[in-house]
């Protein structure tokens, strides 16, 4: 609704009613804008901040620290970093079930699972780790709430799981992370913003493939991806807040705006896609305009998980067998992240 009275009023921004001043943007521009510009567009005070799970690290870091703290991050979780981490995920993907299964609760324990191989070697505990993450998966308020015990004992965790990689280091993040300063904070921090964005693009692309089994190749699987991370990308809605007053197209905007930027309406723009609502990894035989698709967002904020993300996205669906799908609720639902309504069946074909 807001968006197309945007568009019928020759605007990309409309406003949201949160009982503060804020507003949402789709276009590209407004985009790159809120993504590049980080000396207007501060993450302090945005959203995040509110969740105790990411309030903290590189994620709520600004300007012209944030550029610095990426730089010391960035080897562990890029593509070289990751090389060990990759063949140990490879490793560890569970066999897909014999008997009917939802996919979402399947990529629930799943993602957990390899998220606990690539962070620790499949060392921490883990129904901790379960206990940790369980509430990401609940409506709001739920996810802004973690328990003091449950907190207490993860850092505990990270402690003792830190101390043994300074004596005898594995191919695992913790590994690379324990030696820098705030580490185990970043490892906390990037482990639960990991978790449901995985989650809910993996148990997407089961659907589809069982939906659509001629995907179902090893050459198709990078153009699944990015399809489901185009219709449901996880991260739907960014935020941040305005460092100063800000004439957007007109309009004037006040200092301390909360101004959002929505990845979904992007995603499903037809002034930027064909078919925006369909499933169609045919598109991408074609590069999308610039900041039209930005799953793990953009710029110098660009997700610092991207590389790990789209690592056990793609190792498991290397191992899926064919998929048949029976039943399910696919419509997404906003919450923390953008996950399905409700179950979604499939079986082995």
């Amino acid at each position: 609704m807001g968006a197309a009275a945007a568009r019928s009023a020759g605007t990309d921004i409309f406003g949201l009613a949160l009982g503060q001043p804020a507003v949402v943007g789709f276009s590209p521009a407004w985009n790159r804008a809120v993504l590049s510009d980080l000396e207007t567009f501060r993450s302090r005070g945005s959203f995040s901040s509110l969740v105790p799970y990411l309030n903290g690290g590189v994620i709520v870091t600004d300007a012209p620290s944030h550029a610095q703290t990426r730089r010391r991050l960035n080897p562990a979780f890029g593509p070289r970093g990751l090389a060990g981490v990759r063949r140990a995920v490879a490793q560890a993907v569970p066999p897909f079930p014999a008997e009917p299964t939802d996919a979402l609760a399947w990529a629930d324990h799943t993602v957990r699972d390899l998220l606990n191989t690539a962070y620790f070697s499949g060392e921490f505990d883990p129904a901790l780790l379960q206990r940790f993450l369980a509430p990401l998966r609940r409506p709001f308020p739920a996810p802004m709430w973690l328990a003091p015990t449950v907190l207490a004992a993860v850092r505990r965790e990270l402690r003792r799981l830190g101390h043994l990689r300074l004596k005898q280091p594995r191919d695992d993040l913790l590994t690379a992370l324990v030696r820098l300063d705030g580490g185990l904070l970043e490892a906390r921090i990037s482990l639960a913003a990991a978790h449901d964005t995985t989650t809910h693009a993996l148990a997407y692309a089961l659907w589809h493939l069982a939906q659509d089994p001629q995907y179902h190749l090893p050459e198709q699987h990078p153009t699944v991806i990015r399809e489901v991370l185009r219709l449901y990308p996880p991260g739907w809605m960014g935020s941040r807040r305005l460092a100063h007053d800000l004439d957007w197209q007109g309009h004037q905007l006040a200092r301390g705006t909360l101004v959002l930027y929505s990845t979904y309406l992007t995603h499903r723009a037809p002034e930027w896609w064909d078919r925006p609502l369909d499933f169609w990894p045919e598109r991408w035989q074609h590069k999308p305009a610039a900041w039209s698709y930005l799953p793990f967002g953009g710029g110098e904020r660009t997700c610092l998980g991207l590389h790990l993300a789209q690592l056990i996205l793609g190792e498991t669906l290397a191992q899926l067998p064919p998929l048949r799908s029976l039943t399910g609720h696919p419509g997404p639902l906003p919450g923390l992240t953008l996950g399905p309504r409700g179950p979604l069946w499939v079986r082995r074909d």
